[in-house]
């Protein structure tokens, strides 16, 4: 007989980070539950993207609720858990920081609680963030103090540290990823990277002449969203549990990827990029960029893809969408 497959429950499954993890699970072998709050009404495109949708079972679930939570982790009793549910937008928690800073902090507390009262040898993982560092005059490690500098970042903070309690209070399996930027197709048009390659795109078919953006001189680390699902998988997998950066190592300044993608289209962004202050937050981080080693040490996790290879597929992906839609 062949053994029972691992089963995997994925707290927001729907978003990016969810249906690369998913999907990753599913060609480990996994069995693949995921949720969302209301899986009638979610459309769930990326997992239609990846043509995973009918390989993974969906729960609904509300992250503020215990009792919702706690109904999904006893119905699945998964072996791995992975928490990717929150508000994920930083500029967006300004406008929301109640609600930011609740959907991070109820949904974590819930999951870990659920664990607890359910007496499950559960391995548990939290989606923390690079946004918990604030500017990192040197590369970020999992020492390097925290000092966040918005309402995402404070929840995230907050959980990390709800997290790393719970392990060590009630011995549980549970850590968290301090996962820095890291981009896909998948991504929705808000975010920055996604913005620029659209408009970049506009721009060359003549659609538009101009791209309006914020600051340029903030400085990321940018990564690939499919690099940095395997470094959560990795974790819940080591022999114990324990917190780590997952980054590049690679410091970008936002000009430069600009730069880089409008150059892909045969255009001199100089030509077609404006910034504005009423695209700025109140408060922003000027330097972020993390330092991987202990990932590279003890998860053997290294990042495959950084710029420029980076701009380049985000790009081609573009285009794919653009001819496909073209051909509906």
């Amino acid at each position: 007989m062949k053994p029972a497959p691992r089963t995997a429950l994925i707290f927001g499954i729907s978003g990016q980070d969810g249906a690369y993890l998913a999907k990753l699970l599913l060609d480990q072998g996994y069995a693949v539950h995921g949720t969302s709050r209301d899986v009638d009404g979610s459309a769930f495109t990326s997992l239609r993207v990846l043509g995973i949708l009918d390989q993974v079972r969906l729960h609904s679930a509300a992250m503020a609720e215990f009792r919702s939570v706690a109904q999904v982790v006893q119905t699945v009793q998964p072996s791995e858990i992975f928490n990717l549910a929150a508000q994920s937008s930083v500029g967006l928690s300004f406008q929301q920081p109640v609600e930011t800073i609740d959907s991070i902090m109820h949904g974590t507390i819930n999951i870990l609680e659920a664990i607890r009262f359910l007496g499950l040898e559960t391995r548990f993982y939290n989606a923390s963030s690079s946004e918990c560092f604030g500017n990192t005059d040197t590369p970020a490690d999992e020492r390097t103090p925290f000092h966040p500098r918005s309402p995402y970042a404070v929840g995230k903070a907050a959980s990390f540290w709800a997290v790393a309690n719970y392990r060590e209070a009630y011995r549980l399996f549970a850590c968290s990823g301090l996962l820095f930027n890291h981009e896909s197709p998948l991504r929705p048009t808000r975010y920055v990277t996604q913005k620029i390659v659209r408009g970049a795109a506009d721009i060359a078919q003549r659609k538009t002449d101009r791209l309006t953006l914020g600051a340029l001189d903030l400085t990321r680390d940018w990564g690939w969203a499919p690099d940095y699902v395997d470094a959560m998988a990795r974790m819940l997998k080591h022999d114990q549990p324990e917190d780590f950066v997952i980054a590049t190592g690679m410091p970008v300044r936002l000009q430069d990827f600009v730069e880089a993608a409008f150059r892909c289209f045969g255009l001199d962004w100089t030509k077609h990029v404006e910034s504005n202050q009423a695209f700025m937050r109140p408060s922003d981080i000027s330097l972020s960029v993390g330092n991987p080693a202990k990932a590279e040490r003890l998860l053997g996790w290294t990042a495959t893809v950084k710029m420029p290879t980076l701009v380049e597929k985000l790009v081609e992906a573009e285009l794919i969408r653009r001819r496909m839609s073209a051909n509906l």
